[in-house]
Protein backbone atom coordinates (compact mmCIF):
# COMPACT_ATOMS: atom_id res chain seq x y z
CA UNK A 1 0.00 0.00 0.00
CA UNK A 2 1.34 3.40 -1.02
CA UNK A 3 0.45 6.12 1.49
CA UNK A 4 0.73 9.86 0.90
CA UNK A 5 0.58 12.30 3.81
CA UNK A 6 -0.95 15.75 3.73
CA UNK A 7 -1.93 18.49 6.16
CA UNK A 8 -4.48 21.24 6.65
CA UNK A 9 -4.56 24.83 5.39
CA UNK A 10 -1.58 26.50 7.06
CA UNK A 11 2.05 25.85 7.92
CA UNK A 12 3.84 26.13 11.22
CA UNK A 13 7.15 26.03 9.34
CA UNK A 14 6.64 28.76 6.72
CA UNK A 15 6.41 32.07 8.52
CA UNK A 16 4.15 35.01 7.68
CA UNK A 17 2.14 32.97 5.20
CA UNK A 18 -1.37 32.91 6.61
CA UNK A 19 -3.98 32.00 3.97
CA UNK A 20 -6.77 33.28 6.23
CA UNK A 21 -6.13 36.98 6.80
CA UNK A 22 -9.44 38.66 7.43
CA UNK A 23 -11.41 41.72 8.39
CA UNK A 24 -14.18 41.62 10.96
CA UNK A 25 -17.71 42.52 9.96
CA UNK A 26 -17.58 45.28 12.60
CA UNK A 27 -14.50 46.86 11.05
CA UNK A 28 -15.99 46.55 7.57
CA UNK A 29 -19.16 48.32 8.66
CA UNK A 30 -17.10 51.19 10.11
CA UNK A 31 -15.60 52.02 6.71
CA UNK A 32 -17.70 54.81 5.19
CA UNK A 33 -16.66 54.17 1.60
CA UNK A 34 -18.26 50.79 0.82
CA UNK A 35 -16.50 50.38 -2.52
CA UNK A 36 -13.14 51.05 -0.91
CA UNK A 37 -13.98 48.58 1.85
CA UNK A 38 -14.80 45.89 -0.72
CA UNK A 39 -11.54 46.59 -2.56
CA UNK A 40 -9.74 46.06 0.74
CA UNK A 41 -11.45 42.70 1.17
CA UNK A 42 -10.39 41.73 -2.34
CA UNK A 43 -6.79 42.74 -1.62
CA UNK A 44 -6.84 40.55 1.48
CA UNK A 45 -8.22 37.72 -0.63
CA UNK A 46 -5.43 38.17 -3.16
CA UNK A 47 -2.89 38.10 -0.35
CA UNK A 48 -4.41 34.90 1.06
CA UNK A 49 -4.24 33.26 -2.37
CA UNK A 50 -0.64 34.39 -2.77
CA UNK A 51 0.25 32.91 0.62
CA UNK A 52 -1.51 29.68 -0.32
CA UNK A 53 0.68 29.51 -3.41
CA UNK A 54 3.71 29.95 -1.15
CA UNK A 55 2.49 26.99 0.90
CA UNK A 56 2.08 24.87 -2.23
CA UNK A 57 5.66 25.68 -3.22
CA UNK A 58 6.76 24.66 0.27
CA UNK A 59 4.76 21.46 -0.10
CA UNK A 60 6.31 20.65 -3.46
CA UNK A 61 9.79 21.09 -2.02
CA UNK A 62 8.90 18.47 0.60
CA UNK A 63 7.03 16.06 -1.72
CA UNK A 64 3.67 16.86 -0.09
CA UNK A 65 0.90 16.43 -2.66
CA UNK A 66 -2.17 16.17 -0.39
CA UNK A 67 -3.39 19.53 0.91
CA UNK A 68 -6.59 21.08 2.22
CA UNK A 69 -7.18 24.71 1.34
CA UNK A 70 -8.42 27.19 3.90
CA UNK A 71 -12.14 27.96 3.58
CA UNK A 72 -11.31 31.52 4.65
CA UNK A 73 -9.42 32.50 1.52
CA UNK A 74 -11.76 35.43 0.92
CA UNK A 75 -12.72 37.38 4.05
CA UNK A 76 -16.44 37.91 4.70
CA UNK A 77 -17.54 36.08 1.55
CA UNK A 78 -21.14 35.02 2.08
CA UNK A 79 -21.74 37.47 4.90
CA UNK A 80 -25.24 38.96 4.94
CA UNK A 81 -23.82 42.47 4.59
CA UNK A 82 -22.23 41.42 1.29
CA UNK A 83 -24.94 39.22 -0.16
CA UNK A 84 -24.51 40.52 -3.72
CA UNK A 85 -20.70 40.54 -3.68
CA UNK A 86 -18.94 37.94 -5.82
CA UNK A 87 -15.17 38.47 -5.60
CA UNK A 88 -14.22 35.26 -7.42
CA UNK A 89 -14.20 36.81 -10.93
CA UNK A 90 -12.10 39.71 -9.64
CA UNK A 91 -9.56 37.23 -8.26
CA UNK A 92 -9.70 34.93 -11.28
CA UNK A 93 -6.02 35.36 -12.15
CA UNK A 94 -4.92 34.48 -8.62
CA UNK A 95 -7.20 31.44 -8.50
CA UNK A 96 -6.01 30.28 -11.92
CA UNK A 97 -2.34 30.59 -10.95
CA UNK A 98 -2.95 28.61 -7.77
CA UNK A 99 -4.81 25.85 -9.58
CA UNK A 100 -2.29 25.66 -12.39
CA UNK A 101 0.59 25.21 -9.96
CA UNK A 102 -1.26 22.56 -7.99
CA UNK A 103 -2.17 20.59 -11.11
CA UNK A 104 1.32 20.84 -12.59
CA UNK A 105 2.68 19.53 -9.28
CA UNK A 106 0.23 16.60 -9.18
CA UNK A 107 -1.38 17.81 -5.97
CA UNK A 108 -4.67 16.60 -4.54
CA UNK A 109 -6.56 19.66 -3.32
CA UNK A 110 -9.69 19.79 -1.17
CA UNK A 111 -11.83 22.01 1.05
CA UNK A 112 -13.59 21.35 4.36
CA UNK A 113 -16.45 23.89 4.69
CA UNK A 114 -17.09 25.11 8.21
CA UNK A 115 -19.30 23.36 10.73
CA UNK A 116 -22.27 25.64 10.02
CA UNK A 117 -22.63 24.05 6.57
CA UNK A 118 -25.14 21.32 7.42
CA UNK A 119 -27.60 19.47 5.20
CA UNK A 120 -29.41 17.68 8.04
CA UNK A 121 -31.00 20.89 9.30
CA UNK A 122 -34.77 21.37 9.44
CA UNK A 123 -34.41 25.16 9.12
CA UNK A 124 -34.89 26.51 5.61
CA UNK A 125 -32.60 29.51 6.15
CA UNK A 126 -29.75 27.36 7.49
CA UNK A 127 -30.14 24.98 4.57
CA UNK A 128 -30.10 27.83 2.08
CA UNK A 129 -26.90 29.25 3.58
CA UNK A 130 -25.34 25.78 3.60
CA UNK A 131 -26.11 25.23 -0.07
CA UNK A 132 -24.76 28.68 -0.93
CA UNK A 133 -21.56 27.90 0.96
CA UNK A 134 -21.09 24.67 -0.99
CA UNK A 135 -21.73 26.57 -4.21
CA UNK A 136 -19.04 29.12 -3.29
CA UNK A 137 -16.52 26.39 -2.52
CA UNK A 138 -17.30 24.73 -5.84
CA UNK A 139 -16.98 28.06 -7.65
CA UNK A 140 -13.52 28.58 -6.15
CA UNK A 141 -12.42 25.12 -7.29
CA UNK A 142 -13.83 25.85 -10.75
CA UNK A 143 -11.86 29.11 -10.81
CA UNK A 144 -8.73 27.08 -10.10
CA UNK A 145 -9.51 24.85 -13.06
CA UNK A 146 -10.30 21.72 -11.07
CA UNK A 147 -12.94 19.15 -11.88
CA UNK A 148 -14.77 16.81 -9.54
CA UNK A 149 -11.47 15.34 -8.34
CA UNK A 150 -11.13 18.37 -6.03
CA UNK A 151 -13.71 17.76 -3.34
CA UNK A 152 -15.44 19.38 -0.36
CA UNK A 153 -15.61 17.32 2.80
CA UNK A 154 -18.56 17.78 5.17
CA UNK A 155 -20.17 16.08 8.15
CA UNK A 156 -23.73 14.80 8.07
CA UNK A 157 -24.62 17.39 10.73
CA UNK A 158 -26.74 17.51 13.85
CA UNK A 159 -29.37 15.01 14.97
CA UNK A 160 -31.73 17.70 16.32
CA UNK A 161 -33.33 15.26 18.74
CA UNK A 162 -34.12 12.59 16.13
CA UNK A 163 -31.14 11.10 14.32
CA UNK A 164 -33.23 8.98 11.96
CA UNK A 165 -35.22 11.99 10.74
CA UNK A 166 -32.05 14.07 10.47
CA UNK A 167 -30.46 11.37 8.31
CA UNK A 168 -33.50 11.31 6.03
CA UNK A 169 -33.39 15.12 5.74
CA UNK A 170 -29.72 14.96 4.84
CA UNK A 171 -30.38 12.41 2.12
CA UNK A 172 -33.26 14.47 0.71
CA UNK A 173 -31.30 17.72 0.81
CA UNK A 174 -28.16 16.13 -0.63
CA UNK A 175 -30.02 14.60 -3.56
CA UNK A 176 -31.70 17.97 -4.19
CA UNK A 177 -28.33 19.65 -4.75
CA UNK A 178 -27.18 20.39 -8.31
CA UNK A 179 -25.31 17.32 -9.66
CA UNK A 180 -22.05 19.27 -10.00
CA UNK A 181 -22.18 20.03 -6.26
CA UNK A 182 -23.14 16.48 -5.29
CA UNK A 183 -20.19 14.98 -7.13
CA UNK A 184 -17.80 17.22 -5.22
CA UNK A 185 -18.90 16.15 -1.72
CA UNK A 186 -17.28 13.63 0.60
CA UNK A 187 -18.82 12.66 3.95
CA UNK A 188 -16.91 12.30 7.20
CA UNK A 189 -17.93 10.65 10.46
CA UNK A 190 -17.93 13.02 13.43
CA UNK A 191 -16.93 12.70 17.06
CA UNK A 192 -20.34 13.23 18.69
CA UNK A 193 -23.30 12.49 16.43
CA UNK A 194 -23.10 10.48 13.21
CA UNK A 195 -20.53 7.74 13.75
CA UNK A 196 -18.60 5.87 11.07
CA UNK A 197 -21.22 3.16 10.45
CA UNK A 198 -24.06 5.68 10.27
CA UNK A 199 -22.11 8.00 7.99
CA UNK A 200 -21.15 5.07 5.78
CA UNK A 201 -24.77 4.02 5.36
CA UNK A 202 -25.69 7.56 4.29
CA UNK A 203 -22.68 7.78 1.95
CA UNK A 204 -23.71 4.51 0.32
CA UNK A 205 -27.28 5.78 -0.07
CA UNK A 206 -26.37 9.06 -1.76
CA UNK A 207 -23.35 7.77 -3.66
CA UNK A 208 -20.76 9.99 -1.96
CA UNK A 209 -17.24 8.88 -1.01
CA UNK A 210 -16.66 8.57 2.72
CA UNK A 211 -13.64 10.00 4.54
CA UNK A 212 -12.95 7.91 7.63
CA UNK A 213 -11.69 9.93 10.58
CA UNK A 214 -10.02 7.35 12.79
CA UNK A 215 -9.78 9.73 15.77
CA UNK A 216 -13.49 10.52 15.59
CA UNK A 217 -14.23 6.82 15.28
CA UNK A 218 -12.24 6.08 18.43
CA UNK A 219 -14.40 8.44 20.50
CA UNK A 220 -17.74 7.84 18.77
CA UNK A 221 -18.60 4.26 17.88
CA UNK A 222 -20.90 1.42 18.83
CA UNK A 223 -18.18 -1.19 19.06
CA UNK A 224 -17.44 -1.40 15.34
CA UNK A 225 -13.87 -2.05 14.26
CA UNK A 226 -12.73 0.57 11.75
CA UNK A 227 -10.76 -2.02 9.77
CA UNK A 228 -13.87 -4.19 9.46
CA UNK A 229 -15.83 -1.24 8.05
CA UNK A 230 -13.01 -0.36 5.69
CA UNK A 231 -13.94 -2.56 2.67
CA UNK A 232 -17.31 -0.83 2.45
CA UNK A 233 -15.76 2.61 2.99
CA UNK A 234 -13.16 1.95 0.30
CA UNK A 235 -15.91 0.86 -2.10
CA UNK A 236 -17.52 4.33 -1.90
CA UNK A 237 -14.52 5.83 -3.69
CA UNK A 238 -14.21 6.02 -7.49
CA UNK A 239 -11.40 3.93 -8.92
CA UNK A 240 -9.47 6.96 -10.16
CA UNK A 241 -9.10 8.50 -6.66
CA UNK A 242 -7.26 6.95 -3.72
CA UNK A 243 -9.45 6.79 -0.60
CA UNK A 244 -8.69 9.46 1.98
CA UNK A 245 -8.72 9.23 5.77
CA UNK A 246 -8.16 11.77 8.54
CA UNK A 247 -5.60 11.13 11.25
CA UNK A 248 -5.09 12.89 14.55
CA UNK A 249 -4.59 11.98 18.18
CA UNK A 250 -6.45 13.03 21.35
CA UNK A 251 -4.97 15.84 23.38
CA UNK A 252 -5.25 13.74 26.54
CA UNK A 253 -7.43 11.43 28.61
CA UNK A 254 -9.39 14.36 30.03
CA UNK A 255 -9.91 15.85 26.56
CA UNK A 256 -10.17 12.92 24.15
CA UNK A 257 -11.95 14.77 21.34
CA UNK A 258 -9.52 17.68 20.90
CA UNK A 259 -6.56 17.27 18.59
CA UNK A 260 -3.03 16.94 19.93
CA UNK A 261 -0.04 18.75 18.46
CA UNK A 262 1.30 15.58 16.85
CA UNK A 263 0.02 12.17 15.72
CA UNK A 264 0.70 9.13 17.85
CA UNK A 265 1.97 6.51 15.44
CA UNK A 266 0.79 3.35 17.25
CA UNK A 267 -2.98 3.42 16.64
CA UNK A 268 -2.54 4.80 13.12
CA UNK A 269 0.01 2.18 12.11
CA UNK A 270 -2.15 -0.63 13.50
CA UNK A 271 -5.05 0.50 11.33
CA UNK A 272 -2.85 0.90 8.26
CA UNK A 273 -1.37 -2.56 8.69
CA UNK A 274 -4.86 -4.02 9.00
CA UNK A 275 -6.10 -2.51 5.71
CA UNK A 276 -2.84 -2.71 3.72
CA UNK A 277 -3.52 -6.12 2.08
CA UNK A 278 -6.68 -4.82 0.37
CA UNK A 279 -5.78 -1.16 -0.20
CA UNK A 280 -3.36 -0.30 -3.04
CA UNK A 281 -3.28 3.45 -2.35
CA UNK A 282 -4.32 5.72 0.51
CA UNK A 283 -4.08 9.43 1.26
CA UNK A 284 -3.94 10.63 4.87
CA UNK A 285 -4.94 14.14 5.91
CA UNK A 286 -3.16 14.95 9.16
CA UNK A 287 -5.32 17.12 11.41
CA UNK A 288 -2.80 17.69 14.19
CA UNK A 289 -2.30 21.16 15.62
CA UNK A 290 1.30 21.35 14.43
CA UNK A 291 0.24 21.00 10.77
CA UNK A 292 3.27 20.26 8.56
CA UNK A 293 5.53 19.89 11.59
CA UNK A 294 3.34 16.99 12.65
CA UNK A 295 3.66 15.49 9.18
CA UNK A 296 7.45 15.70 9.28
CA UNK A 297 7.51 14.15 12.75
CA UNK A 298 5.22 11.34 11.67
CA UNK A 299 7.53 10.59 8.75
CA UNK A 300 10.45 10.36 11.19
CA UNK A 301 8.40 7.97 13.32
CA UNK A 302 7.54 5.83 10.31
CA UNK A 303 11.24 5.50 9.50
CA UNK A 304 11.71 3.66 12.80
CA UNK A 305 8.99 1.09 12.11
CA UNK A 306 9.67 -2.37 10.75
CA UNK A 307 7.98 -3.10 7.44
CA UNK A 308 7.73 0.56 6.42
CA UNK A 309 9.52 1.74 3.27
CA UNK A 310 10.03 5.47 2.89
CA UNK A 311 9.36 6.58 -0.69
CA UNK A 312 10.03 10.30 -0.33
CA UNK A 313 9.66 13.09 2.25
CA UNK A 314 5.89 12.60 2.57
CA UNK A 315 5.08 9.09 1.29
CA UNK A 316 5.64 5.57 2.53
CA UNK A 317 4.85 2.02 1.48
CA UNK A 318 3.59 -0.80 3.67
Amino acid sequence: MIIRLGYVAMSTVVKNASPSKTMTATNFSKLLDRDAAIRKLERLGAENLHNTLRLLRHNRAHDIVVFRLSSRLIPLIGHEMLAEWDPIPTLSAEFAELGSYAKQSGMRISFHPDHFTVLSTAKADVLQKSVQDLERHSAMLNAMGFGAEAMCNIHVGGAYGDKEKAAKRFIHNFTSLPPEIQQRITLENDDKTFNARETLEIAETVGAPMVLDIHHHAVNNEGEDAAELWPRIQATWPSELPPKIHASSPRGESDPRSHADYVEIGPLLAFLQAIAPTTPKLDIMIEAKKKDEALFQLMEDFKQQEGVTVLNQASIQL
